[in-house]
């Protein structure tokens, strides 16, 4: 955090325009904003600063917003993400949630979107004050324990035997709205509607078996023969609890 009250974002793109005017749309609504052209600008940015989130677009030359996610997640780093994407580039989406984003959002946007959207997130890392109407939705302030887990929707926490496991806020969504519909199958679409509040867009459905397929790999001791995140073929995803 740059101040008080201000979550420290980083924009990077190449397009110079759409970067000056994503920094000031940013910065007078109260977010404190760094800006890099190219992937190894944003590296120097982030070897040398603090940042709450980052806004990183898909195309750039050089090394791709996508490589330059995923080898900040290889390399340890859980700063959030969120992807600009071109609305035809449905792989990247994909792409970038498989790398570890945490949320993208296809251009054209209004601004006022993006904004909402980082606030999401931000709120999900505890950046932001707590939680508005549609997050106290999804979440609770019951513990749900699977097997050696257990997930604390109230505050977005996925422990193991005690010990953090780390999720990417979309990834945390995603299971907070799992947990609120435990032990019933849920769609993809009743899924990304509960936690984005919007109705499923063409990459939305394969971003969810995405999602699901990553928290798998958190949690489940065979993700390919899962106990405890089920798919009901043709009709959706089960959560089974203990």
């Amino acid at each position: 955090m740059t101040g008080v009250d201000q979550p420290h974002i980083l924009v990077v793109d190449d397009d110079d325009r759409l970067r000056d005017l994503l920094s000031r749309y940013l910065g007078e609504n109260g977010f404190s904003v760094s800006a890099a052209r190219d992937a190894a600008q944003a590296r120097a940015s982030l070897a040398g600063l603090q940042f709450d989130l980052i806004v990183l677009d898909v195309l750039m030359p050089g090394e791709k917003g996508v490589d330059l996610a995923r080898s900040l997640r290889e390399s340890g780093s859980r700063v959030p993400i969120l992807l600009l994407t071109a609305l035809s580039e449905t792989e990247d989406r994909i792409a970038g949630l498989e790398a570890g984003v945490d949320d993208y959002l296809a251009k054209p946007f209004e601004p006022r979107e993006l904004v909402l959207r980082i606030e999401a997130i931000l709120r999900r890392y505890g950046e932001m004050p707590e939680p508005t109407e549609e997050v106290t939705e999804i979440a609770g302030s019951e513990i749900v324990c699977f097997g050696r887990f257990s997930f604390d929707p109230a505050k977005m926490n996925l422990q193991r035997d005690g010990e953090h496991v780390y999720l990417t806020s979309a990834e945390q969504a995603l299971l907070a709205a799992l947990i609120k519909r435990r032990g019933q199958t849920t769609s993809r679409e009743q899924l990304h509607e509960m936690i984005s509040g919007n109705a499923i867009d063409p990459a939305a459905s394969r971003s969810i078996d995405v999602q699901v397929t990553r928290l798998r790999r958190k949690f489940e001791e065979d993700p390919k023969q899962p106990r405890y995140l089920q798919t009901v073929r043709g009709r959706g995803y089960v959560l089974y609890a203990d």
